[in-house]
Protein backbone atom coordinates (compact mmCIF):
# COMPACT_ATOMS: atom_id res chain seq x y z
CA UNK A 1 0.00 0.00 0.00
CA UNK A 2 1.18 3.59 -0.56
CA UNK A 3 2.27 5.68 2.54
CA UNK A 4 0.10 8.39 3.11
CA UNK A 5 1.92 10.44 4.98
CA UNK A 6 4.63 10.37 2.66
CA UNK A 7 2.74 11.40 -0.25
CA UNK A 8 1.20 14.18 1.50
CA UNK A 9 4.52 15.78 2.58
CA UNK A 10 5.69 15.12 -1.02
CA UNK A 11 2.38 17.07 -2.17
CA UNK A 12 3.25 19.82 0.25
CA UNK A 13 6.84 20.14 -0.39
CA UNK A 14 5.79 20.87 -4.40
CA UNK A 15 3.08 23.23 -3.99
CA UNK A 16 4.84 25.43 -1.26
CA UNK A 17 7.34 25.13 -3.26
CA UNK A 18 5.67 26.64 -5.63
CA UNK A 19 4.33 29.25 -4.18
CA UNK A 20 7.11 30.64 -2.27
CA UNK A 21 9.97 30.64 -6.01
CA UNK A 22 6.72 31.92 -8.07
CA UNK A 23 7.74 35.52 -6.92
CA UNK A 24 11.32 34.89 -7.51
CA UNK A 25 10.70 33.49 -11.15
CA UNK A 26 8.70 36.74 -11.82
CA UNK A 27 11.22 38.86 -10.83
CA UNK A 28 13.43 36.93 -12.81
CA UNK A 29 11.47 36.59 -16.24
CA UNK A 30 11.16 40.65 -15.84
CA UNK A 31 15.37 40.76 -15.85
CA UNK A 32 15.56 38.87 -18.88
CA UNK A 33 12.97 39.91 -20.93
CA UNK A 34 10.98 37.12 -20.20
CA UNK A 35 7.32 38.98 -20.72
CA UNK A 36 3.68 38.67 -22.86
CA UNK A 37 2.95 41.79 -24.20
CA UNK A 38 -0.78 42.71 -24.92
CA UNK A 39 -1.89 42.55 -28.51
CA UNK A 40 -5.58 42.22 -30.08
CA UNK A 41 -6.10 39.05 -29.63
CA UNK A 42 -4.81 38.36 -26.28
CA UNK A 43 -6.84 39.64 -23.19
CA UNK A 44 -4.70 40.92 -20.20
CA UNK A 45 -3.43 44.65 -20.37
CA UNK A 46 0.24 45.59 -19.82
CA UNK A 47 3.38 43.31 -19.68
CA UNK A 48 3.59 40.24 -17.58
CA UNK A 49 5.80 38.37 -16.58
CA UNK A 50 6.48 35.25 -18.60
CA UNK A 51 7.88 31.94 -17.54
CA UNK A 52 6.35 30.73 -14.73
CA UNK A 53 6.61 27.31 -15.74
CA UNK A 54 9.72 27.13 -13.99
CA UNK A 55 8.08 27.65 -10.75
CA UNK A 56 6.46 24.25 -11.71
CA UNK A 57 9.19 22.69 -12.45
CA UNK A 58 10.91 23.82 -9.46
CA UNK A 59 8.32 22.66 -7.32
CA UNK A 60 7.99 18.98 -8.80
CA UNK A 61 11.80 18.75 -8.78
CA UNK A 62 11.37 19.22 -4.57
CA UNK A 63 9.06 16.68 -4.34
CA UNK A 64 10.63 14.09 -6.86
CA UNK A 65 13.71 14.94 -4.52
CA UNK A 66 11.76 13.54 -1.15
CA UNK A 67 10.01 10.95 -3.08
CA UNK A 68 12.98 9.20 -5.14
CA UNK A 69 10.69 7.17 -7.29
CA UNK A 70 12.77 4.45 -8.64
CA UNK A 71 12.24 3.67 -12.52
CA UNK A 72 14.44 2.60 -15.13
CA UNK A 73 13.75 5.33 -17.57
CA UNK A 74 13.14 8.20 -14.96
CA UNK A 75 16.81 9.80 -15.99
CA UNK A 76 15.58 9.78 -19.35
CA UNK A 77 12.47 11.24 -18.50
CA UNK A 78 13.72 13.62 -16.31
CA UNK A 79 16.10 14.58 -19.51
CA UNK A 80 13.37 14.81 -21.80
CA UNK A 81 11.56 17.26 -19.02
CA UNK A 82 14.41 19.31 -18.79
CA UNK A 83 15.00 19.50 -22.52
CA UNK A 84 10.78 20.65 -23.06
CA UNK A 85 11.46 23.25 -20.51
CA UNK A 86 14.31 25.17 -22.06
CA UNK A 87 12.84 24.71 -25.24
CA UNK A 88 10.05 26.88 -23.69
CA UNK A 89 12.34 29.24 -21.42
CA UNK A 90 13.78 30.30 -25.01
CA UNK A 91 10.62 30.81 -26.50
CA UNK A 92 9.88 32.50 -24.08
CA UNK A 93 12.47 34.93 -24.17
CA UNK A 94 13.34 35.33 -27.21
CA UNK A 95 10.16 34.14 -29.33
CA UNK A 96 11.94 31.30 -31.57
CA UNK A 97 10.84 30.08 -34.75
CA UNK A 98 8.46 27.35 -34.45
CA UNK A 99 10.62 24.89 -36.52
CA UNK A 100 12.88 25.50 -33.88
CA UNK A 101 10.44 24.70 -31.13
CA UNK A 102 9.32 21.83 -32.90
CA UNK A 103 12.65 20.47 -32.81
CA UNK A 104 13.29 21.01 -29.40
CA UNK A 105 9.58 19.27 -28.55
CA UNK A 106 10.70 16.29 -30.62
CA UNK A 107 13.99 16.13 -29.39
CA UNK A 108 12.81 15.65 -25.23
CA UNK A 109 10.37 12.90 -27.35
CA UNK A 110 12.87 11.50 -28.69
CA UNK A 111 15.08 10.99 -25.53
CA UNK A 112 12.44 9.17 -23.53
CA UNK A 113 11.18 7.06 -25.92
CA UNK A 114 14.75 5.83 -27.03
CA UNK A 115 14.72 4.83 -23.59
CA UNK A 116 11.72 2.69 -24.03
CA UNK A 117 8.72 4.82 -22.98
CA UNK A 118 6.84 3.86 -25.71
CA UNK A 119 3.07 2.99 -26.78
CA UNK A 120 3.05 -0.62 -27.32
CA UNK A 121 -0.40 -1.68 -28.27
CA UNK A 122 -4.01 -0.20 -27.74
CA UNK A 123 -7.25 -2.65 -26.86
CA UNK A 124 -10.52 -2.67 -28.96
CA UNK A 125 -13.75 -4.65 -28.91
CA UNK A 126 -14.14 -6.81 -31.17
CA UNK A 127 -10.59 -6.53 -32.44
CA UNK A 128 -9.09 -7.83 -29.01
CA UNK A 129 -5.45 -6.14 -28.65
CA UNK A 130 -3.48 -4.32 -31.52
CA UNK A 131 0.34 -4.22 -30.94
CA UNK A 132 1.99 -1.25 -33.00
CA UNK A 133 5.17 -2.49 -33.12
CA UNK A 134 7.86 -0.63 -35.60
CA UNK A 135 5.23 2.05 -35.75
CA UNK A 136 5.38 2.80 -31.58
CA UNK A 137 8.78 4.98 -31.37
CA UNK A 138 6.92 7.02 -33.88
CA UNK A 139 3.08 6.95 -32.58
CA UNK A 140 4.95 7.46 -29.07
CA UNK A 141 6.87 10.75 -30.31
CA UNK A 142 3.38 12.02 -31.88
CA UNK A 143 1.51 11.36 -28.93
CA UNK A 144 3.87 13.49 -26.60
CA UNK A 145 4.70 16.71 -29.46
CA UNK A 146 0.64 16.70 -29.65
CA UNK A 147 -0.12 16.80 -25.96
CA UNK A 148 2.34 19.50 -25.40
CA UNK A 149 1.20 21.49 -28.12
CA UNK A 150 -2.60 21.04 -27.44
CA UNK A 151 -1.63 22.02 -23.29
CA UNK A 152 -0.08 25.44 -25.24
CA UNK A 153 -2.59 26.16 -27.38
CA UNK A 154 -5.38 26.51 -25.06
CA UNK A 155 -2.93 28.76 -22.34
CA UNK A 156 -5.19 31.77 -23.07
CA UNK A 157 -6.28 33.11 -20.36
CA UNK A 158 -5.63 33.19 -16.48
CA UNK A 159 -5.30 30.24 -15.07
CA UNK A 160 -6.56 28.00 -17.30
CA UNK A 161 -3.91 25.40 -18.69
CA UNK A 162 -2.41 24.93 -15.31
CA UNK A 163 -5.88 24.32 -14.17
CA UNK A 164 -6.56 22.29 -16.95
CA UNK A 165 -3.37 20.16 -16.52
CA UNK A 166 -4.16 20.14 -12.39
CA UNK A 167 -7.14 18.40 -13.27
CA UNK A 168 -6.59 16.06 -15.96
CA UNK A 169 -3.33 14.74 -13.47
CA UNK A 170 -5.84 14.55 -10.90
CA UNK A 171 -7.83 11.80 -12.98
CA UNK A 172 -4.28 10.02 -13.86
CA UNK A 173 -3.78 10.32 -9.85
CA UNK A 174 -7.17 8.33 -8.98
CA UNK A 175 -6.55 5.97 -12.05
CA UNK A 176 -2.71 5.58 -11.17
CA UNK A 177 -3.91 4.78 -7.43
CA UNK A 178 -6.85 2.56 -8.49
CA UNK A 179 -4.64 0.50 -10.62
CA UNK A 180 -1.61 0.44 -8.08
CA UNK A 181 0.54 1.86 -10.53
CA UNK A 182 3.73 3.65 -8.00
CA UNK A 183 5.87 5.59 -10.15
CA UNK A 184 2.77 7.32 -12.13
CA UNK A 185 1.32 8.12 -8.88
CA UNK A 186 4.56 9.61 -7.39
CA UNK A 187 4.92 11.90 -10.86
CA UNK A 188 1.45 12.75 -10.83
CA UNK A 189 1.25 13.88 -7.14
CA UNK A 190 4.02 15.94 -7.60
CA UNK A 191 2.84 17.29 -10.44
CA UNK A 192 -0.11 18.64 -9.10
CA UNK A 193 1.10 20.41 -6.18
CA UNK A 194 3.89 21.80 -8.49
CA UNK A 195 0.64 23.35 -10.63
CA UNK A 196 -1.81 23.91 -7.64
CA UNK A 197 1.37 25.98 -6.22
CA UNK A 198 2.02 28.16 -8.96
CA UNK A 199 -1.72 28.31 -9.82
CA UNK A 200 -1.82 30.60 -6.63
CA UNK A 201 -0.78 33.51 -8.44
CA UNK A 202 -1.87 32.69 -11.97
CA UNK A 203 -5.54 32.23 -11.38
CA UNK A 204 -7.25 35.45 -12.31
CA UNK A 205 -6.32 38.13 -12.36
CA UNK A 206 -2.26 36.44 -13.05
CA UNK A 207 0.59 37.99 -11.45
CA UNK A 208 2.71 36.07 -14.00
CA UNK A 209 1.87 33.72 -16.89
CA UNK A 210 3.03 30.08 -16.99
CA UNK A 211 4.20 30.65 -20.49
CA UNK A 212 5.58 28.18 -23.00
CA UNK A 213 8.18 27.36 -20.14
CA UNK A 214 5.10 25.65 -18.32
CA UNK A 215 2.84 24.59 -21.18
CA UNK A 216 5.24 22.77 -23.06
CA UNK A 217 6.71 21.03 -19.81
CA UNK A 218 2.80 20.40 -18.63
CA UNK A 219 2.14 19.24 -21.73
CA UNK A 220 5.01 16.78 -21.58
CA UNK A 221 4.39 15.09 -18.14
CA UNK A 222 0.68 14.72 -18.84
CA UNK A 223 1.79 12.58 -22.07
CA UNK A 224 4.83 11.06 -20.39
CA UNK A 225 2.50 9.73 -17.31
CA UNK A 226 0.45 8.68 -19.42
CA UNK A 227 2.64 6.36 -21.45
CA UNK A 228 3.40 4.97 -18.17
CA UNK A 229 -0.09 4.29 -16.34
CA UNK A 230 -2.58 4.83 -19.22
CA UNK A 231 -1.96 3.31 -22.30
CA UNK A 232 -0.77 -0.03 -20.23
CA UNK A 233 -4.33 -0.36 -19.50
CA UNK A 234 -5.72 -3.61 -20.95
CA UNK A 235 -9.73 -2.57 -20.60
CA UNK A 236 -11.42 -2.33 -23.69
CA UNK A 237 -10.68 1.29 -25.79
CA UNK A 238 -7.53 1.55 -23.53
CA UNK A 239 -6.68 4.14 -26.51
CA UNK A 240 -9.09 6.46 -25.69
CA UNK A 241 -8.57 7.28 -22.45
CA UNK A 242 -5.62 9.39 -22.14
CA UNK A 243 -7.62 11.15 -25.04
CA UNK A 244 -10.41 11.54 -22.53
CA UNK A 245 -8.16 13.03 -20.25
CA UNK A 246 -7.40 16.19 -21.53
CA UNK A 247 -10.01 16.41 -24.32
CA UNK A 248 -10.49 20.06 -23.67
CA UNK A 249 -7.18 20.88 -25.15
CA UNK A 250 -7.31 18.26 -27.79
CA UNK A 251 -10.24 18.53 -29.21
CA UNK A 252 -10.03 22.60 -29.06
CA UNK A 253 -6.38 22.04 -30.96
CA UNK A 254 -8.53 19.65 -33.14
CA UNK A 255 -11.33 22.32 -33.72
CA UNK A 256 -9.05 25.12 -34.39
CA UNK A 257 -7.38 22.97 -37.64
CA UNK A 258 -10.37 22.08 -38.78
CA UNK A 259 -12.10 25.84 -38.43
CA UNK A 260 -8.72 27.26 -40.23
CA UNK A 261 -9.08 24.73 -42.90
CA UNK A 262 -12.54 26.00 -43.65
CA UNK A 263 -11.81 29.44 -43.59
CA UNK A 264 -9.09 28.33 -45.59
CA UNK A 265 -6.18 29.81 -42.89
CA UNK A 266 -2.71 28.30 -42.12
CA UNK A 267 -3.32 25.86 -39.25
CA UNK A 268 -1.15 27.95 -37.45
CA UNK A 269 -2.29 31.25 -37.55
CA UNK A 270 -3.21 32.40 -34.39
CA UNK A 271 -7.04 33.25 -33.76
CA UNK A 272 -9.56 34.47 -31.47
CA UNK A 273 -11.71 31.11 -32.60
CA UNK A 274 -10.38 28.98 -29.53
CA UNK A 275 -13.17 27.74 -26.89
CA UNK A 276 -12.33 30.29 -23.81
CA UNK A 277 -11.95 33.22 -26.28
CA UNK A 278 -15.53 32.11 -27.53
CA UNK A 279 -17.00 31.88 -23.73
CA UNK A 280 -15.58 35.75 -23.35
CA UNK A 281 -17.45 36.82 -26.99
CA UNK A 282 -20.84 35.03 -25.65
CA UNK A 283 -20.58 37.19 -22.95
CA UNK A 284 -18.93 35.03 -20.04
CA UNK A 285 -16.58 37.16 -17.60
CA UNK A 286 -12.91 36.06 -17.60
CA UNK A 287 -13.08 34.26 -14.79
CA UNK A 288 -16.88 32.62 -15.48
CA UNK A 289 -15.19 31.45 -19.00
CA UNK A 290 -12.18 29.37 -17.19
CA UNK A 291 -14.21 27.99 -14.58
CA UNK A 292 -17.02 26.89 -17.48
CA UNK A 293 -13.63 24.83 -19.05
CA UNK A 294 -12.82 23.61 -15.51
CA UNK A 295 -16.34 22.00 -15.14
CA UNK A 296 -15.58 20.53 -19.01
CA UNK A 297 -12.39 19.21 -17.99
CA UNK A 298 -13.61 17.78 -14.41
CA UNK A 299 -16.48 16.41 -16.40
CA UNK A 300 -13.82 14.23 -18.73
CA UNK A 301 -11.89 13.55 -16.31
CA UNK A 302 -14.69 11.98 -14.12
CA UNK A 303 -15.42 10.18 -17.71
CA UNK A 304 -11.68 8.36 -18.16
CA UNK A 305 -12.39 7.44 -14.39
CA UNK A 306 -15.00 5.80 -15.03
CA UNK A 307 -14.11 4.65 -18.16
CA UNK A 308 -10.88 2.99 -16.85
CA UNK A 309 -12.63 0.14 -15.23
CA UNK A 310 -15.94 0.14 -16.75
CA UNK A 311 -17.04 -3.43 -18.15
CA UNK A 312 -17.71 -2.82 -22.63
CA UNK A 313 -21.26 -2.38 -22.21
CA UNK A 314 -21.22 0.40 -19.95
CA UNK A 315 -17.79 1.53 -21.94
CA UNK A 316 -20.21 2.09 -24.93
CA UNK A 317 -22.47 3.82 -22.69
CA UNK A 318 -20.13 6.27 -21.33
CA UNK A 319 -18.27 6.77 -24.70
CA UNK A 320 -21.76 8.53 -26.00
CA UNK A 321 -21.72 10.37 -22.82
CA UNK A 322 -18.39 11.25 -24.22
CA UNK A 323 -19.12 12.20 -27.39
CA UNK A 324 -21.96 14.48 -26.46
CA UNK A 325 -18.96 16.77 -24.34
CA UNK A 326 -17.46 16.87 -27.29
CA UNK A 327 -20.14 17.98 -29.71
CA UNK A 328 -20.56 20.72 -27.04
CA UNK A 329 -17.03 21.51 -27.75
CA UNK A 330 -17.19 21.53 -31.25
CA UNK A 331 -20.50 23.88 -30.74
CA UNK A 332 -18.58 26.68 -28.33
CA UNK A 333 -15.28 26.54 -30.96
CA UNK A 334 -17.95 27.52 -33.78
CA UNK A 335 -17.14 24.30 -36.37
CA UNK A 336 -20.96 22.93 -36.37
CA UNK A 337 -23.13 24.47 -38.91
CA UNK A 338 -21.30 27.28 -39.55
CA UNK A 339 -21.29 28.65 -36.19
CA UNK A 340 -24.70 27.02 -35.37
CA UNK A 341 -25.70 25.20 -31.54
CA UNK A 342 -28.07 22.78 -32.26
CA UNK A 343 -27.46 20.94 -28.82
CA UNK A 344 -26.25 23.62 -26.78
CA UNK A 345 -29.68 25.64 -27.47
CA UNK A 346 -31.62 22.66 -26.68
CA UNK A 347 -29.97 22.30 -23.55
CA UNK A 348 -31.09 25.88 -23.09
CA UNK A 349 -34.49 24.74 -23.74
CA UNK A 350 -35.03 21.85 -21.82
CA UNK A 351 -33.19 23.96 -18.57
CA UNK A 352 -35.31 26.96 -19.05
CA UNK A 353 -31.89 28.97 -19.64
CA UNK A 354 -31.25 32.31 -21.60
CA UNK A 355 -28.28 32.77 -23.72
CA UNK A 356 -26.19 35.46 -22.41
Amino acid sequence: MFNVTELVIAFLLSSITAVLVTPLVKKLAIKIGAVDKPDKRKTHDGVKASMGGLAIFLGVFAGLLYLQPQHEQMIAISIGAVIMLMTGILDDIFQIKPLMKLNGQTAAAIVVVSSGVVIEKITLPFFDVIYFDDFSFIITIIWIVGASNAINLIDGLDGLAAGVSGIALVSIFIMAVMDFRVTVVYLTLVLIGGTSGFLYHNFYPAKIFMGDTGALFLGYAIAVVAVLGLFKNIAFFSFVIPIIVIAVPVFDTLFAIIRRIINKQGIGTADKGHIHYRLIKMGYSHKASVLIIYGFSAYFGAMAIIFNSATLQLSLVIFGVIIIGVQIIAELAGVVLNGQQPLIDGIRKVFGLKKV
